[in-house]
């Protein structure tokens, strides 16, 4: 074993990407505030493809180095880097990144060289020797957190792809729920249907499905006490039992709270489908004390009218 059992496995590499089309200058696009979150997305996606979860592999900064666009890559677990390394070698990754790039930016082909390196290690020389490569990309720690600029594109990015894993999970969810009459939930609604309406600091609401809106606001604005919000949600929401609270503080500890915060909603709203609500969020937020957040995410610090 390369890595104790108790230590996790990270390791880091650098993606080196050029266009051999003249008219496709990849730090350029990357530069271009129009086109960046398109190149964005398209090797995020990409990425997800070679190692089989979205999680797989972090990217931690693009850099843009002419004609290069070099993408600082991090790992944290072997088997991912494994996936990674394979999909690298058979040209997978290249010729999904080169799909999705052509579909995110619109233009009919873009054809693509590319590098991997591990500090000095070129592994483009090395890629028959899998454990050789996996070795070089653990000797190399990640040298920095996550680029901001990464992080706010990631959250455009899921905040899309929730939105339509959502929308195309519901009726996957309804089923699941009919079928396991088990499942814990909310005791404050009587029936397995969420309540149609809920009462806020008197006031009467319209109770919803969480938004991408509601989920980003969460994150920025519950701050440390996100785990305690989890335990009360955690009550009616299996996905959310012990021990995953304590396992995302672990896991995204080095991201912060904001990251923290916005996967543990991210949890709950993938697990409840439709019935990840409003209503059950204010009501863990009132639980905790948290009523500013509560009344953010009402809108009623915009519109003191609101009734």
């Amino acid at each position: 074993k390369m890595a104790g059992s108790s230590a996790p496995w990270i390791g880091s590499a650098y993606l080196f990407l050029q266009s051999t089309c003249k008219t496709i200058v990849l730090p350029s696009l990357y530069e271009s505030s129009q086109k960046k979150p398109s190149v964005f997305k398209a090797l995020k996606l990409a990425l997800a493809d070679s190692t089989g979860s979205v999680n797989g592999v972090d990217m931690l900064k693009v850099h843009c180095s002419h004609p290069h666009l070099i993408v600082q890559l991090k790992f944290c677990k072997q088997e991912n880097c494994r996936r990674f390394l394979q999909s690298y070698r058979e040209g997978a990754l290249q010729e999904s990144l080169q799909n999705h790039l052509q579909l995110s930016l619109a233009v009919t082909t873009v054809p693509l060289e590319m590098e991997l390196k591990a500090g000095n290690e070129h592994l483009d020389n090395m890629l028959k020797d899998e454990d050789r490569c996996l070795e070089c990309i653990y000797r190399e720690k990640p040298d920095r957190l996550r680029d901001e600029e990464i992080t706010e594109l990631e959250e455009c990015l899921k905040s899309l792809i929730v939105h339509q894993s959502i929308n195309n999970n519901m009726a996957v969810k309804d089923c699941a729920s009919l079928n396991s009459p088990s499942l814990p939930y909310p005791s404050q609604g009587s029936s397995l249907s969420p309540q149609v309406t809920f009462i806020f600091q008197g006031q009467e609401f319209a109770n919803r499905t969480l938004t991408p809106d509601d989920h980003q606001k969460f994150a920025k604005l519950v701050s440390k006490k996100w785990k305690q919000v989890g335990r009360s949600l955690q009550k009616n929401c299996r996905a959310l039992r012990d021990p995953v609270i304590d396992n995302l503080a672990l896991e995204y500890d080095r991201e912060g709270l904001y990251e923290q915060a916005y996967q543990l909603l991210l949890r709950f709203i993938q697990s409840e489908g439709k019935k990840a609500t409003i209503a059950r969020l204010i009501a863990a937020l009132e639980e905790n004390g948290l009523i500013s957040l509560a009344e953010e995410l009402l809108g009623l610090h915009s519109n003191e009218d609101c009734s």
